[in-house]
């Protein structure tokens, strides 16, 4: 990875979910930061199901959107307790995660992700957003496996 002088415009994005790779990832995103003055833009992303037209008049509880940012925050706040995540920026943006975070990456010194995230299926090592990140986005890409730092 090139070296990131400090500075306000230094950004490193974590893409987020709530699933414990996500977290892990936001953890060594904002750990990693710190060495080098960048800010960490937290990014969740939501869609609306392919079913969803499906549906006359949604229930009220169908806000994806609120739920997006109750997941962020509540995920924030189990990632870094005790006002750990205080300076991270977050985002909630409508569009299919991997697409959301490519457009995120641009600019950015560094994009990290969780190597699976709530879509993984059992066994697999890279999910799809993450793979297609890796691929995809404007800037390096560190893949984090596992639940731990």
């Amino acid at each position: 990875m090139r070296e990131m002088p400090g500075g306000p415009d230094r950004r490193i994005v974590v893409g987020v979910d709530g699933s414990e790779s996500s977290m892990a990832a936001l953890r060594w995103a904002v750990g990693h930061a710190k060495g080098f003055n960048a800010v960490v833009e937290a990014v969740i992303a939501w869609e609306f199901p392919a079913t969803y037209g499906w549906v006359p008049t949604p229930p009220e509880e169908w806000n994806f959107e609120k739920i997006a940012k109750e997941k962020l925050a509540e995920t924030l706040e189990l990632a870094l307790p005790h006002g750990g995540h205080v300076g991270v920026r977050s985002y909630v943006r409508k569009g299919h995660p991997a697409g959301v975070l490519v457009d995120f990456s641009r600019g950015a010194e560094l994009l990290v992700v969780g190597s699976r995230g709530h879509g993984g299926f059992a066994g697999v090592l890279l999910g799809s957003v993450s793979q297609h990140c890796v691929t995809h986005a404007a800037c390096p890409v560190l893949v984090i496996r596992g639940a731990s730092t």
